[in-house]
């Protein structure tokens, strides 16, 4: 008879092994386990095995980042729509540092590539409300500058939430998109108010939650 699977297990695993990787631990059935109130059996009930949760642990990244995503309500302002979902880019990195750093790693295949495809979709969608709106020139190409504001997010969340810089670093975002949407044709005085209003970064976490 097949176990029953447990979402909170599932989680338990997911992010004990992304902070494994981290720290440079040597990720395996039993040390993956040690210390918690799981067995090994618990790896193949929910993954199938060490290369299921390999798959599943880059995966879980983007599924959060997609959940982030969603969270984000469009307005009538796309310029400040597509800064709150770079807002909502960083604020995924820097809850779930670990697993940040999993989602990017070529080393590990993802269960759903469409699905991590997606996630990039929304930028785009909203680009293209801004050009349809004549916030943008009319042959900007939506997933061009979609790619370019993802960039700014990634390469911010890479300093900040995985690397050196100090969470204040992260304020140099404002300027950058109102530089990148100002260049894709936006009026300088309304992008920079679209932007700031946008521009709504989460308080810090604390260390216990």
């Amino acid at each position: 008879m097949a176990r029953a699977k447990d979402p909170a297990v599932r989680t338990l695993l997911v992010e004990r092994a992304a902070h494994m990787l981290r720290t440079r631990e040597p990720v395996t059935l039993r040390s993956l386990v040690a210390g918690t109130s799981v067995s090994t059996m618990a790896v193949y009930t929910h993954f199938g095995g060490m290369d299921g949760l390999w798959q599943a642990l880059r995966q879980e990244g983007f599924t959060r980042l997609a959940a982030g995503f969603a969270g984000v309500t469009a307005t009538g302002d796309p310029v400040r729509d597509l800064t709150a979902l770079v807002v909502a880019y960083l604020a995924n990195a820097l809850d779930h540092p670990d697993l940040y750093r999993v989602m990017f790693d070529a080393d590990f295949d993802l269960e759903d590539l469409k699905a991590a495809d997606a996630t990039l979709e929304h930028l785009v969608q909203a680009a293209l409300r801004g050009r349809t709106a004549g916030r943008f020139r009319a042959d900007v190409v939506p997933l061009d500058l979609a790619t370019q504001s993802w960039s700014i997010g990634h390469g911010l969340a890479s300093l900040v939430a995985t690397g050196p810089l100090p969470r204040q670093a992260l304020d140099h975002g404002l300027p950058l998109l109102t530089g990148l949407f100002v260049g894709a044709g936006d009026q300088p005085a309304r992008c920079r108010t679209s932007v700031e209003q946008g521009w709504k970064l989460p308080p810090p976490r604390r260390r216990d939650q």
